[in-house]
């Protein structure tokens, strides 16, 4: 087994995640520029068979790493993992499933028995944890409240994303119709209604919107246009991933998210990671999670949380004043450069890491 003294680390990245997930990615990458070696440990099974494969992949690589990561998502997997070693754990939450499915997406009622165990889950994963991993402050403190969890225990480390797969492509041609890009699951927290509220009062103001996605809500969204008579919006269900940085690039302004739900507020969306990567200007709404990272008016334009008159005067700011798009545009990529590449979070997760090695020798 290696050992902190050795050059070489090895972390088993385990658990059912994808690892071309972006936060799965990201960390792997981020680890192996490291230098730290990186044995993976998933399965892509159906039902209670995965975890059957899981235990087995495990035993093959049981002496070979000195500390486990549970990839995203994880909280069962975070569970099987402390029966599977007394090694250090760290546990990428990210999110918690009893605040996705209770009351940002609002599927479950809060006094049902499946509320309960979503939570119990949550709770459970996290103490079987050594340290916990999520993506702001703001979510930390949900976490710490909410599960009951020491503060030194939860580390924020940003979501990020990949400059191999995100990144400036050439300016495009200017065009008489200003181009506003959205990209995302329709879920709540995105406030896509929110959106398509805006794009009815700018609908004269030669501004069309592609929102490309779908979920939760798109049935509703999709009903409001047609309700509303625009013909100011595309919707596209699906885009491979890497043709998405060129939807973003010929956009003249990327949107994050505008919903109201207490988890929109306590969260950096990928879309933000990724316009800031292609060095796209972006409108988001104005949260505590985004102030952990953002300035208004220097790296992002900012707008109130579910105000779609506010979203409208934001978008047609931007479309009149060309520099404040460039300079914000500008700004938000050296942040991007300086603060969350996979170089960087891989380094902030390798400390993690290193401390709890130091820890455990102690």
């Amino acid at each position: 087994m290696n050992t902190i003294n050795k050059h070489i680390i090895a972390i088993c990245y385990f658990g059912i995640f994808n690892p071309e997930y972006s936060r799965n990615r990201i960390f792997i990458k981020g680890l192996k520029k490291q230098g730290v070696e990186v044995l993976l440990c998933t399965s892509s099974r159906r039902g209670v068979r995965k975890y059957f494969e899981l235990i087995k992949n495990h035993w093959h690589i049981r002496h070979d790493y000195d500390v486990m990561v549970v990839g995203y998502p994880g909280q069962q997997s975070a569970i099987l993992a402390r029966l599977l070693t007394r090694k250090p754990i760290v546990f990428d939450a990210l999110v918690s499933l009893y605040d996705s499915m209770v009351d940002d997406r609002a599927v479950i009622s809060a006094m049902s028995i499946r509320a309960y165990y979503y939570w119990c889950i949550d709770y459970l994963s996290c103490h079987c944890a050594t340290r916990v991993i999520v993506d702001t402050n703001a979510h930390k403190e949900y976490f710490v409240k909410t599960f009951y969890l020491p503060k030194e225990n939860v580390k924020r480390i940003f979501i990020g994303s990949d400059d191999e797969e995100m990144y400036p492509l050439p300016t495009h041609p200017e065009s008489l119709i200003f181009k506003v890009h959205f990209h995302g699951c329709f879920n709540p927290l995105q406030g896509v209604d929110i959106i398509v509220k805006a794009a009815k009062i700018l609908e004269n103001e030669s501004i069309h919107f592609t929102l490309i996605g779908t979920g939760q809500t798109f049935g509703v969204v999709s009903t409001l246009s047609t309700s509303l008579g625009l013909r100011n919006i595309t919707f596209i269900e699906r885009v491979p991933y890497e043709q998405l940085k060129e939807y973003i690039a010929k956009a003249d302004v990327s949107l994050g998210i505008f919903g109201t739900t207490a988890k929109a507020r306590r969260v950096i969306p990928n879309k933000v990671y990724e316009a800031l990567a292609v060095r796209s200007p972006i409108v988001t709404g104005r949260t505590i999670a985004i102030a952990e990272l953002l300035i208004d008016r220097e790296n992002v334009l900012l707008c109130e949380m579910g105000n779609a008159e506010d979203l409208a005067r934001k978008i047609q700011e931007f479309k009149q004043d060309k520099m404040l798009r460039v300079n914000v545009a500008a700004r938000g990529y050296e942040l991007f450069m300086s603060s969350v590449t996979p170089s960087i979070l891989g380094q902030e997760l390798f400390s993690v890491i290193k401390t709890l090695l130091h820890d455990s020798k102690n």
